[in-house]
């Protein structure tokens, strides 16, 4: 669908606004897209995703966060965004920052809410895309801060994909994953340790160990000074 001219213009705007910035960090960007929100706050769910959506079309990192910000920040629209909309968005991610911002922003939350299923999840994991099998991982966050032991087995369905995946970015996640699962199931990610010893990344031995034994992912006693 073609997006309307205010759309247009505005996405115009947001990206001139973020090329003019002489430091485009995360607080500058920050301050701009909550000037946008207030904004659009009141406009109708559809033109806030169609205006995220033309805004990917800039093909830029910080554009693409923005876009995610700007839909968790507008209920509405974040509430009646489609499982179509959500590949869309999806399409492109290709660092850690935007993998990471739209798994913890858009599809960690949309998967805790059962609003897109665990076999689309288990698919992302299952990619030949190393960012995608990323946002699987990224994407369980949300369903481990809920608790749920039962979230915690469909968190270790998607983990258990990736146990022998040596990928960097993969790998971290992985830690990621399961540190974050261990605030609340200690003793089911201990096990899910012990049960995959052989094949985890030394990494991810290390890391979840030390959160599990100190709450930590590294002990500051190891720290060194230089």
């Amino acid at each position: 669908m073609k997006p309307q001219p205010e759309i247009v213009d505005l996405a115009e705007e947001i990206h001139s606004r973020i090329s003019q910035l002489a430091v485009p960090n995360a607080v500058n960007l920050r301050a701009i897209r909550r000037e946008f929100s207030h904004r659009i706050a009141k406009a109708s769910p559809q033109s806030v995703v169609q205006l995220t959506l033309h805004l990917l079309t800039k093909r830029s990192d910080f554009l693409r966060i923005i876009s995610y910000e700007m839909l968790i920040h507008h209920r509405l629209a974040f509430e009646q965004l489609s499982m179509d909309d959500l590949l869309k968005l999806g399409e492109g991610i290709n660092c850690w920052s935007t993998v990471d911002c739209f798994a913890m922003y858009l599809s960690g939350p949309m998967w805790a809410r059962g609003r897109i299923s665990d076999k689309t999840v288990k698919a992302w994991a299952l990619s030949q895309d190393r960012w995608w099998r990323r946002a699987a991982l990224v994407s369980t966050v949300a369903l481990s801060r809920g608790g749920d032991v039962r979230d915690f087995i469909r968190v270790a369905r998607i983990c258990i994909l990736l146990v022998d995946d040596r990928d960097d970015m993969v790998v971290k996640a992985l830690s990621w994953a399961l540190r974050e699962a261990a605030k609340k199931h200690h003793k089911l990610v201990r096990r899910f340790l012990a049960e995959h010893q052989e094949a985890l990344a030394a990494r991810v031995k290390r890391e979840v160990n030390n959160k599990l034994t100190t709450g930590l992912k590294t002990p500051r006693s190891r720290a060194k000074n230089y």
